[in-house]
């Protein structure tokens, strides 16, 4: 505990960088890395349509590794606590690497197909949720409890960057060199998180553990039916992801209301990631924030509310124009569309502030022993949430008006959140004595 409260700026604390050296070195590493990964994200759905001409190929990239990924992240998260969990980071890490490098070897060749994409692109998605699962349980060991808020917004600075960054550099990239060049520099990249795994001290796990397997799951899922407080910050999570993830609306919102057709969706998409790139670099004082789990309902509710606007905007826009129908593009929207995108900043800016206090909720309060299947747990929460979401807004779209899922959504996002934290008891959580 410090001994007097420091001041804090509304610039992101450093302090967990200057504090640990290996934090600081795990966090150059990942994120140099994440604007790799970025790359090969990009580069592999175009690949996939450059060699099949199908969207519905593109979007299969994504739905072969969906089960694989929940999977790992449940196994992943047993390995880190039955494990050294550097160890793990490392073995995971060099199975990524290795599946990017396959991918950069056979592109050169000009032997990729699509179903070597999708298998090689599986293979990363399971390495990389493992890796993750267990840096997050990793970085308790390494910094104090009163750093995990400013670590998580680092964090989140780095996801920022490199989904702001990765994107782009891999539509030039592709246009320029082509995808083999995508591949090779995502794959010299990705050695910086190796290096950073490859630099950290010994992390032998607890004593008496549970060995990898079904009692080590059921023995997770126990600890969580007892843990109000994390249980809490996972539900609130999916309620939220559930009902308030609008991504599935951008290409038909600029085709068909606000006008401007790619151009309108690129700068929709780009509008969320920049709102929670600047929560996290303004974000020096939430490290102050003891009530957590009021931080994280207001967070949440400023995010339902964000989306319920954003989806009035769109009502307002295109009065009367139902889902089903597809008139003549309409010209652009200016008004509409910048008052869209700064909904869709506030809403990402808000999930963002939620997701750094869940994240300190989680590393805060579970014990060490829990924290790699709890982390797994908290992977597939965050994996499956958005596409659940995807389904429920598809659903009620096709069955109403485009504005109508972000609307309702957005509501019951607001309510549910408040009844769950006050049925859970989250309201109470204390960041100065953290309880799961």
């Amino acid at each position: 505990m410090d001994a007097a409260p420091r001041r804090r700026g509304a610039l992101v604390d450093l302090e967990p960088i200057t504090a640990s050296a290996p934090f600081a070195r795990l966090l150059a590493g990942r994120s140099i890395a994440g604007i790799g990964s970025q790359l090969t994200i990009v580069a592999v759905g175009l690949n996939v349509y450059a060699l099949t001409g199908s969207t519905f190929a593109v979007s299969l990239t994504g739905v072969v590794a969906l089960v694989p990924m929940i999977l790992a992240g449940l196994y992943g998260g047993m390995l880190a606590d039955a494990f050294d969990r550097r160890v793990v980071a490392l073995v995971s890490g060099l199975l990524s690497w290795a599946s990017t490098v396959a991918i950069a070897v056979l592109s050169w060749a000009g032997a990729e197909t699509a179903p070597s994409l999708y298998v090689l692109t599986a293979v990363n998605a399971v390495a990389t949720t493992v890796l993750l699962a267990t840096e997050s349980a990793i970085t308790p060991r390494l910094l104090p409890a009163r750093l995990l808020p400013a670590a998580a917004a680092l964090g989140g600075i780095s996801t920022g960057i490199a989904v702001t960054l990765g994107p782009a550099l891999a539509g030039v990239l592709v246009a320029a060199v082509g995808y083999s060049w995508c591949y090779t520099v995502d794959a010299v990249l990705f050695v910086a998180v190796l290096l950073g795994v490859l630099t950290l001290p010994a992390l032998p796990p607890a004593e008496h553990v549970d060995r990898p397997g079904l009692e080590s799951l059921l023995g997770g899922m126990r600890f969580l039916r007892a843990a109000p407080n994390i249980r809490a910050s996972f539900l609130v999570d999916i309620v939220a992801m559930t009902f308030g993830q609008p991504r599935v609306l951008f290409p038909a919102a600029g085709a068909v209301l606000l006008g401007g057709g790619a151009v309108t969706v690129g700068v929709l998409s780009a509008a969320y990631a920049v709102g929670a790139l600047l929560s996290s670099v303004f974000s020096g004082r939430l490290g102050a924030v003891r009530r957590q789990g009021r931080a994280i309902e207001l967070a949440i509710q400023a995010y339902g509310a964000c989306i319920l606007l954003f989806g009035a905007v769109l009502g307002v826009t295109g009065l009367g124009i139902a889902s089903g129908v597809a008139p003549p593009p309409p010209a652009v929207d200016l008004p509409a569309i910048a008052l869209a995108t700064l909904l869709l900043a506030g809403a990402g800016a808000a999930d963002n502030v939620s997701a750094i206090f869940r994240s300190t909720v989680l590393q805060a309060a579970a014990p060490d022993d829990m924290r790699g299947r709890l982390q797994g747990v908290f992977i597939v929460v965050v994996t499956g949430g958005p596409r659940i979401g995807d389904l429920y807004v598809g659903v009620v779209a096709s069955l109403g008006l485009l504005w109508l899922p972000p609307v309702v959504g957005g509501a019951l996002v607001i309510v549910i959140v408040a009844v769950l934290v006050r049925r859970l008891g989250f309201l109470a959580y204390d960041a100065a004595d953290p309880r799961p």
